[in-house]
Formats: C-alpha cells, structure tokens, sequence
C-alpha cells in the first residue's frame, strides 16, 4: 500500500498515519528523515544533499526522489509506506510521476481554517522531552496541569509557528504551493478526500474505506 497524505498544517496527517503505521505494518516516511538518515549514513546520495544543505541550498527533487527510491526498498518498507509532507508541489508530483514510482491512493484530508487555528493554537511543547501536548477542548493529548508536562513536569511552551498569525501564514503558503495537488491528483483517479474534522474513529473508518481495506 503505498499512500501520499495531503492536507494543510493541523489536519492531522501525523497521527492518522501512526495509526496506520501501527494497523498495517507500513512505514510513515517523511523528505526529512529520509535526509538526516542518508547524511548518517555518508552514502554518495547523502553526501550530495549535504552540500546542497551546507550551503544553504534546497536539495534538487530529482536527488529526493533517488532518496526515497533507495528508503523504500528497505525491509521495513515491504508492506507499504505513506509519504508525509512530499511532494509539496507540482514540479515535485510530475518528477515523483516520471520517476516509475506507483502509487495506490492520495488521502486528502479537508479541515476548515478557524479548527485547524484552534487545534494549533492549543498545542504546547514540553522544553525537557519534547512532548507535543494540546490544552484546547476537544483536541489530544490534554495534559492535565496546560503549564506542565504529565510526563516530566518540566514547563510547557508555545512555540512562534502555532501562534495564530503565524498559523494563518502557514496555511497561506499551503493554499498557494501544495493545495494544487488536490487537482493534480483527482485528474489521475488517485485521490481521495477525507472530513478531518470528524472525531479520530471516523476519520480512520474513512480512510479504511478510501484504500480498500475492510477491517484491520
């Protein structure tokens, strides 16, 4: 099952694909981990994305692709994969296309802008652990002190992209360089809209019935 998953920041294409992730066996991939990973690894493809990074620079699409096509070959990949934040736009979806890489379903998730402020604009940072908690209603994991992480009590921040201004901003560039994918896709019978504003089991039951998959 090899899965992309569209949507706008906050739509929560993370969670639904750790869900995935822990239901089918497949693997959640994401342009940065396959990077980091290569740059670890100190291969001829990763040295080539270093430089661009030194320097700076955007790592060229073709060299992503060449990644992602060396990712998915690992074991762990043998059951599928759902690709999380790439492509991002339409140069990126043609070089991905004329790459021979096949994929099976484009989930686009479909969130209103005033929730998806709301969501973001509730998400706090543990500074210790990291933990990505939430304090508005509705919205996971609530902590149960909103200035204090349940795991380690150290102190909880909200960091400057899930400010409100800054979320708007984010969903700006979203509309305008990645939106168009919507598009793209639907003219190639690949894709699949999906209600994110639902609750999580509905949302799941949705996404069971986009790709095929009965019960897991």
């Amino acid at each position: 099952m090899k899965l992309i998953f569209l949507g706008p920041p906050g739509a929560g294409k993370g969670t639904y694909s750790q869900a995935l992730v822990e239901q089918l066996g497949i693997v959640q991939i994401s342009t940065g981990d396959i990077l980091r990973s290569a740059i670890k690894e100190g291969g001829a493809l990763g040295k080539k994305a270093k430089e661009y990074m030194d320097k700076g620079m955007l790592v060229p699409d073709d060299l992503v692709i060449n990644l992602l096509k060396d990712r998915i070959k690992h074991p762990d990949c043998g059951k599928g994969f759902i690709l999380d934040g790439f492509p991002r736009t339409i140069p990126q979806a043609e070089a991905l296309e004329k790459s021979g890489l096949k994929i099976d379903k484009v989930i686009n998730f479909n969130v209103k802008d005033d929730l998806i402020v709301y969501r973001l604009s509730g998400r706090r940072v543990c500074e210790v652990c990291k933990t990505a908690w939430n304090i508005n209603k509705g919205c996971v994991p609530i902590p149960k002190d909103p200035k204090k992480c349940d795991k380690d009590g150290s102190p909880l921040i909200q960091r400057e992209d899930d400010k409100p201004e800054a979320i708007k901003k984010r969903l700006e560039v979203y509309r305008e360089q990645t939106a168009p994918l919507i598009d793209f896709y639907k003219k190639r019978n690949l894709l699949a809209d999906i209600n994110a504003s639902n609750d999580l089991p509905k949302i799941m039951q949705e996404i069971r019935k986009a790709i095929g998959i009965k019960s897991f």
